[in-house]
């Protein structure tokens, strides 16, 4: 028989080659575990190609590692067959280890075909010599290394399988792996090259016409190399996208954690608000009407709040009423619902079944708070009149018991304060009131009794205006004017708000075609929709036709929907946001952060600008989670490309703050208050950057609240 020799250099090479094939196959067995949908598929194809090219490259490296004293060379269409067997195996063991589950059985066959494919990617290797007379094979060695390649095929199967999942120790771990996995794989070459014997006379057939061996072995190191190389390097860039990924989602979502507590929760005194509250009367009503029982909703109002309020600031008020939340706490059961529900306004939701129970439950409440508050030195007091509806006798809709409860309350006040009183259908005299007063907002628009005033918006920190928001005033005739909150909840409920609305749109449009025309064409006018006038079917055509009628660019108006009218109907609302996109008209999510949003739909939104609450900040400077909360949402916004704005800046500390976090624009009394077209521009007129921006000092400029 010819005697062989062995390059130990190639070797070397050969072992080095395995092991990397192996741990890159370990690798491509992770990503594809951790991928979804077609890019599995991807990671399979690129991962198969990999570790086949490189178990081949071994097998090819270790066969050129092996000379004879005759020439030798190798059948091309062979090797490339020997090759693909390589990829093919790859394939199958990446596919194995990929699925949910590895038994016992399904090993065993699956190293068994492991094995025979890189035995066959052997032997095709060895018969593209094309020896003549044939190479003979000693039984025992072939046979050992066909063994060792089905019990080298099951070890690397178990470890890729176990290995799959990412972990901190997971690489160095996969690192020791692929030197067994190699050194096995070597094993099972070099059985098999030990089992060849090559007689006396032998000629390669293949020599002539075959891939010569002079530099193959070097190329195909290099070549390997750089696949393999390149495998990896994808495959730790895309692991690291993966992550990062991973970490922003979970960022998210504990933003949209915030934001649901907080939509759910009022944000001072952590108690529940209205939206959590008419939640949870409906549920009551349900369980009542089922077990045919009974419970109370009692309103309370501060006595005494608002001059407390006024003499000692708004800190003081606001501790005040954190203080007045937990002695409320403190004396209901924890079956009841405590809310807050406006300012100095609170909602027991009692669970008792008499009326004498609920009477009891008050005179306690009573008596907690009409105990004196300490607070920076000073003694404050202050004392709560409660009203009582009892369901289902004083209303059968969490609304009528709301409204009954808070007519109760009043009637409280009237008596003298202190005190509380259960509701009596007499009680409704001042709906009279009420209705006096819608018929006179139908008129309101007839008799140009509304009129707009403009709170100007300033790039962040100090200018220039960058546009302003319209607010809508009533200047009654006899009641002099007339606060927004007093109208607006009065023209939703009876859908004034609808014509109201398109009055405001259409004035707003013609004063901001008239600032364009005078050479305004930088600023925005933004317009607030109400629910009301947010669903309503003319909707688009009617700011379709405002826009043509003042000759307006429709980029030039700024649509405001508060967030919770956006989620109401999220598929509504898309629909409704996508045409008025598609007009040209710029969206903003306004008083963002106050409504029960979630982020799988905020993403959809064609929204340009998010509208930060002013809820969120008046307590920036003390209020550490109204902080963090301000700060979630502006890398929220950020993070979904859209224009950050925060209204309801009143002080330094607050400008300085949102600034830092990165808000775009801000809006607020310490920069400009809302007045009329004509005072704008004569303030603006004076000075570009407004005096009270150069002095850091709000305008002093009658106050007006923005509806």
């Amino acid at each position: 028989m010819l005697a062989g020799e062995y390059n130990n250099l190639l070797v070397l090479f050969s072992l080095l080659v395995a092991i990397l094939a192996s741990y890159t196959g370990l690798d491509m067995a992770g990503r594809i575990a951790t991928a979804h949908g077609r890019a599995g598929y991807w990671w399979l194809a690129g991962g198969a190609c990999a570790m086949g090219t490189g178990i081949w490259s071994m097998h090819f490296v270790g066969m050129l590692a092996f000379s004879l004293p005759i020439p030798l060379g190798y059948d091309l269409s062979l090797t490339a067959l020997s090759l693909l067997i390589a990829i093919a195996s790859s394939a199958f063991a990446l596919w194995l280890v990929g699925q949910n589950e590895l038994p016992v059985s399904r090993l065993f066959g699956g190293a068994v075909l492991m094995g025979a494919g890189v035995s066959a990617m052997h032997y095709t290797g060895m018969a593209a010599m094309r020896m003549t007379p044939g190479i003979q094979y000693v039984p025992a060695l072939f046979a050992l290394s066909i063994v060792i390649a089905i019990l080298a095929s099951a070890a690397a199967l178990w470890i890729a399988f176990r290995l799959r999942r990412h972990s901190p120790l997971v690489r160095p771990i996969r690192a020791g792996a692929a030197v067994v996995m190699g050194v096995a794989i070597v094993a099972m070459h070099y059985t098999g090259m030990a089992a060849a014997e090559f007689p006396i006379g032998s000629v390669c057939g293949a020599v002539q016409n075959g891939v010569s061996t002079g530099w193959m072995a070097l190329v195909i190191i290099v070549v390997t190399l750089a696949i393999l190389a390149i495998a990896l390097v994808i495959s730790v860039f895309d692991l690291r996208l993966e992550t990062r990924t991973a970490t922003l989602a979970m960022s998210l979502a504990e933003a949209n954690q915030e934001l649901t507590y907080l939509a759910l929760h009022d944000a001072l005194t952590k108690l529940p608000n209205r939206v959590l509250l008419e939640d949870r009367l409906d549920r009551a009503a349900q369980d009542a009407d089922r077990e045919q029982g009974r419970f109370a909703v009692m309103f309370m109002d501060l006595d005494g709040f608002k001059a407390i309020n006024d003499a000692y600031g708004h800190h003081v008020g606001d501790s005040l009423l954190v203080d007045v939340a937990e002695r409320i706490r403190a004396n209901v059961r924890t079956r009841d619902t405590i809310a807050r529900v406006g300012g100095d306004e609170f909602v027991l939701l009692a669970d008792v079944g008499e009326p004498a129970d609920a009477a009891t439950l008050a005179g306690k409440v009573l008596s907690a708070i009409r105990e004196p508050f300490h607070m920076g030195g000073r003694e404050l007091r202050v004392s709560t009149s409660i009203g009582i509806a009892m369901y289902p006798g004083d209303g059968l809709s969490p609304n009528d018991l709301l409204i009954n409860a808070d007519a109760a309350m009043y009637h409280a006040k009237a008596l003298g304060r202190d005190s509380y009183c259960f509701f009596e259908a007499s009680m409704n005299a001042n709906v009279h009131e009420q209705l006096q007063l819608v018929q006179d907002l139908r008129a309101a628009v007839e008799r140009h009794e509304l009129v707009l005033q403009y709170q100007p918006k300033f790039a962040a920190p100090v200018g220039p205006v960058i546009g302003v928001e319209a607010l809508v005033r009533w200047a009654h005739p006899t009641r002099g004017m007339i606060a927004p909150d007093e109208f607006i909840p009065l023209a939703e409920k009876t859908g004034l708000i609808v014509p109201i609305g398109e009055w405001v749109l259409d004035e707003a449009c013609r004063q901001m075609s008239v600032w364009r025309n005078a050479g305004r064409e930088d600023w925005t006018m933004a317009v607030n929709l109400s629910a009301l006038q947010f669903r309503h079917v003319s909707l688009i055509q009617t700011v379709r036709d405002t826009l043509e009628r003042h000759a307006l660019a429709p980029h030039c108006l700024l649509l405001e929907v508060t967030e919770s009218t956006a989620m109401h109907d999220v598929d509504a609302s898309l629909r409704i946001l996508e045409e008025l996109h598609d007009l040209g008209v710029r969206i903003s999510i306004d008083d963002f952060g106050t409504g029960y949003s979630s982020l799988l739909y905020l993403k959809r939104l064609p929204a340009s600008e998010l509208k930060i609450d002013r809820g969120f900040i008046r307590e920036l400077a003390r209020d550490t989670e109204d902080a963090a909360i301000v700060s979630a949402i502006v890398a929220l916004g950020q993070t979904l490309n859209l224009i950050i704005v925060a209204e309801g800046v009143e002080t330094l500390a607050q400008q300085e703050f949102l600034t830092r976090l990165g808000c775009d624009s801000l809006q607020g009394f310490l920069l400009g208050r809302p007045m009329s077209a004509d005072h704008l521009m004569e303030t603006i007129s004076r000075d570009e950057a407004f005096p009270a921006l150069a002095q850091l000092e709000p305008l002093r400029l009658e106050p007006a609240q923005p509806v």
